[in-house]
């Protein structure tokens, strides 16, 4: 791995579990300042705890990324403790999904409330300090399902076909002050999504599939690894990957 990570100050959304705790320890023993994000306080404090104790930088900070005001506190916390950002993990996400005819509306707004607003306030509140660093680099979660729309997965889909149009929008819009930005999309990684799906069929369909294909989340951490350790002349715009035996 690229020494290019160390010193960085990393912001990461959903760090309590899955994706973002699986990249908060890979790049915090990469020499990274990790800012983790999520709204399970006891367990970004005990994961901040964790890193602090092997000689690491973390900093916990509740955050609900569904209200903005929360998200602009993270940001503005990283930079008030350590003096800059370099990298915005938008990461947190669910994955509640079922037929369009279930008509599970309150699925649907807490969908776009989380995976596509999420991402935005984190935009919203990374780029101004960004643009005044003249540097910075967004990585956006997207999802296999952003490339792809199943049964099932209408709205989910949508919301993660949206994560892509607004990295790539955003992608075009900040050449001028240096910032790089990657989407980063998934297939099956064992993370608590599974658990988010409130249907009952579905959840278990999608249990099933996950038991027997899913792969560990630190390929995800490698992912983001991989993006954010570049030369800075590189900008890796979009990583797409599955397990190898995911059809789908």
């Amino acid at each position: 791995m690229s020494n290019t990570i160390a010193g960085k100050v990393i912001v990461i959304t959903g760090a309590s579990s899955g994706l973002g705790e699986a990249s908060a320890r890979l790049l915090s023993a990469e020499g990274a300042t990790v800012v983790l994000g999520a709204r399970r306080e006891d367990r970004i404090k005990s994961l901040a705890d964790a890193l602090a104790a092997k000689g690491a930088k973390a900093l916990a900070v509740p955050t609900d990324v569904t209200r903005r005001g929360d998200v602009q506190t993270l940001v503005d916390a990283a930079v008030q403790a350590y003096g800059r950002l370099d990298v915005m993990i938008n990461n947190a996400g669910l994955m509640p999904q079922a037929p369009l005819e279930r008509l599970d509306v309150a699925d649907w707004d807490r969908m776009i409330d989380v995976n596509i607003k999420g991402v935005l306030y984190g935009i919203a509140a990374a780029l101004p300090q960004m643009q005044r660093q003249k540097s910075g680099h967004f990585v956006n979660v997207s999802s296999v399902a952003g490339h792809k729309v199943g049964p099932g997965f209408a709205v989910y889909a949508a919301t993660k076909h949206a994560v892509r149009a607004l990295s790539e929008g955003l992608r075009q819009e900040v050449k001028p002050y240096n910032i790089r930005t990657t989407v980063i999309s998934p297939g099956a990684v064992a993370t608590e999504l599974p658990n988010s799906v409130t249907d009952p069929e579905a959840a278990a369909r999608i249990r099933q599939f996950y038991a027997e294909a899913a792969i560990p989340a630190d390929s995800f951490a490698r992912a983001v690894a991989f993006a954010i350790s570049q030369p800075e002349e590189v900008d890796i715009n979009e990583i797409l990957f599955r397990p190898t035996r995911q059809a789908l």
